[in-house]
Parts: C-alpha cells; sequence; structure tokens
C-alpha cells in the first residue's frame, strides 16, 4: 500500500512540474513575439501647427526616436524662407524689393520646380498670381472684391515668364510683381520633411501637412499607407470619404474650390484665380488630386488642373503622363462623377467596396 501511495505521489509532482513547463514555455513563447512586433513596428506619431494649418506625421522606428522638436524646427526656417505671412521671409523680402540673392536652401528649388510646371501647364500654375489672389481677397486682408480695371491693371504684372533666376539669385524684370508660393509650398514643406525622416534612416513614413501628403514604405501592418479623398461638399465632414488611395512610395495634394470661397452679390467667389484672365474660375471641376513622386509636383500641378478644368485636365495627363490624377466634377445634370487616371486605379478603392 505504502508503495503504491509513494508512486502516486511521484505522479502527482511529475505531473505538477509538466504543468508548470508548459505553462512557463508557452509564457516565454508568448513574450518574445509582442517584443519582437514592438521592436519591428516602433510606431511614432508626432502633429503640430505649421503655414498657417496643422501637421501629421506617423512612422515607424525600433528606436521609437522623437524628432518632433527637430521638425519644428526645420519647419520654422522654411517658413523663414517662403512664407509671405513671415514679414522679413526671403519671399516677403523679395516681394519687397526686386532682387533676392539666396541665404537659405528652399527658394531655388521651388523657383525650379515652378517654372517647369508654369510651362507644362502653359501658366495654367503661376505662382504670380498672388497680386489677383490678394484682390479678390484671398490674401492676409480677407474678402474684399475689386472691380474690373483694379484686374485688369494687374494682369500686367502676372506671368512666371517675367521671373529670372540662377544658382545664387531671383530677379523681377517688371518692378511690383509678386510672388505667392501658397499652391505649392506644403507640398515642398512635406518633401523636406520626408526627407529629414529618411536622413534618419526611417524607412517607413507618411507625413502630412494640409491635407498634402508623402509616404513611403509601408504602414505598421505591413501594407501601402491608405489616405481618403473627401467628398466635395460644402459641408461635408473631415471623415466623409468619396475614395481612398493606397500611396506606393508617392506624393499626392488635392486641390478644390468646394470650401475655399465667399459669396458676393449672391455669386459664389473661387479661390481658384485663372492667371490668363485675372477672375475666379468658372467650370464644373470640384477636386482635383494629383499623385506624383513628389508632394510639391503633386501640389502644383494640382492647382494648374482646378484653373483648367475636367476636360484640359484629362487631356494634359493623357499627353504628358507625367502623374496620376482623381478628379471630382459636375455632369451637365448636376450629378456628381469622377474620373480616375489608369495608373492610379489599381491604388483606388471605395468606402462602400
Amino acid at each position: 500500500m505504502r508503495s503504491n501511495a509513494n508512486k502516486n505521489i511521484i505522479y502527482s509532482i511529475i505531473l505538477l512540474l509538466l504543468v508548470a513547463v508548459v505553462y512557463l514555455y508557452r509564457q516565454n513563447q508568448q513574450k518574445p513575439v509582442e517584443e519582437i512586433e514592438e521592436k519591428v513596428t516602433g510606431k511614432v506619431t508626432l502633429n503640430g501647427n505649421t503655414m498657417g494649418t496643422t501637421y501629421n506625421i506617423t512612422y515607424l522606428d525600433p528606436s521609437e526616436r522623437d524628432f518632433q522638436t527637430s521638425i519644428d524646427s526645420l519647419l520654422v526656417v522654411f517658413n523663414q524662407s517662403l512664407s509671405t505671412y513671415v514679414p522679413d521671409s526671403e519671399l516677403s523680402k523679395f516681394n519687397q524689393k526686386d532682387t533676392l540673392f539666396f541665404g537659405l536652401p528652399y527658394f531655388l528649388p521651388v523657383l525650379q520646380s515652378s517654372k517647369a510646371v508654369y510651362e507644362i501647364t502653359g501658366g495654367a500654375f503661376d505662382p504670380t498670381v498672388g497680386p489677383l489672389v490678394n484682390l479678390w481677397g484671398f490674401g492676409p486682408t480677407g474678402p474684399q472684391l475689386k472691380d474690373s480695371v483694379n484686374i485688369d491693371e494687374m494682369l500686367d504684372l502676372v506671368g512666371f515668364n517675367k521671373i529670372s533666376f540662377d544658382s545664387a539669385s531671383v530677379i523681377k524684370t517688371k518692378p511690383g510683381m509678386y510672388l505667392d508660393f501658397s499652391a505649392i509650398a506644403k507640398g515642398y514643406g512635406v518633401d523636406v520633411v520626408a526627407e529629414f525622416l529618411l536622413g534618419k534612416e526611417i524607412e517607413n513614413l507618411l507625413v502630412e501637412i494640409g491635407g498634402e501628403l508623402v509616404a513611403r514604405g509601408v504602414n505598421e501592418k505591413g501594407e501601402l499607407w491608405k489616405v481618403g479623398i473627401n467628398r466635395p461638399e460644402e459641408l461635408g465632414r473631415a471623415d466623409d470619404l468619396y475614395s481612398i488611395v493606397a500611396l506606393d512610395n508617392k506624393g499626392m495634394a488635392t486641390s478644390g474650390n468646394y470650401r475655399n470661397y465667399y459669396e458676393s452679390g449672391g455669386i459664389k467667389i473661387s479661390h481658384t484665380i485663372n492667371p490668363a484672365t485675372g477672375r475666379p474660375v468658372n467650370h464644373n471641376l470640384l477636386s482635383a488630386t494629383v499623385v506624383a513622386g513628389d508632394c510639391m509636383t503633386a501640389d502644383a500641378y494640382a492647382t494648374a488642373l482646378m484653373v483648367m478644368g475636367t476636360d484640359k485636365a484629362i487631356e494634359l495627363q493623357k499627353s504628358r503622363n507625367l502623374f496620376e490624377m482623381f478628379l471630382i466634377y459636375n455632369d451637365s445634370t448636376g450629378q456628381l462623377k469622377s474620373y480616375a487616371s489608369e495608373g492610379i486605379k489599381p491604388f483606388l478603392s471605395f468606402p462602400q467596396d
């Protein structure tokens, strides 16, 4: 009897040991997986204010380094070069004078990109349209509709071909001209921040400033970064999406007329000014989203397409194939329609899908 009792005790001890070993094994198996996953993702999210709007940055870093202070400092210097709202910025100084010698590294690249898009779009994108933007009330002074005589007079100061520059300086060939990079600067700022993070060996990132974006690599799920295109409605919610785009190492910018406007005499005055006429555009294109290799290029073309309108935008994209695009417009009956270029279709989805 004693022998059987001893055997039962031994069996019980062995069973308890086995249970303990299995429990510890499972715990040890689970913990490293969690730790590895955390190290692989290392998701960092930053947000703040710049250029009169907000920025949102997400990147994956095994060390979870916080670059916010460096990014904020970088954006301060960037604005010191290209902002019309900073009185002593390089751009403000140039607008007050006729010549500027570059002191910071941002003015020349934005001039070069502006010139390229200006020429390709036949002047639809033109940073010298600034005086007209101000005349129509979309500058710092706010809405104030001017008469046609003033507008016609200002047309003589519009034309990017009247700006001359080289690697050291930029010159106005006609005194009184005014540059405004608001239609390209946010996109360029996105690129500058993205390049900074890439320089810190951050390979997976999504940078957004005021709705303009650039994506590199993948998100924490190992998938392409996905961003939404808003439904073009005046009172629409920020989360009311018309479509979603997966960005494969691309920049993306959206321009639209459905929110930034004011009314005068019962007429809606759009913030998109046609450099050729000096007046707000009046066509059926509501929103233009452009996907390109960098965000500065996408930003400039998105603005140009809103000047050109639906048909001319489609014609330009098909003939040059320099970017992909997604347009939202009203058809002849007022119904909301969309157009997607062939290259963007594989990356496009809709919330109802």
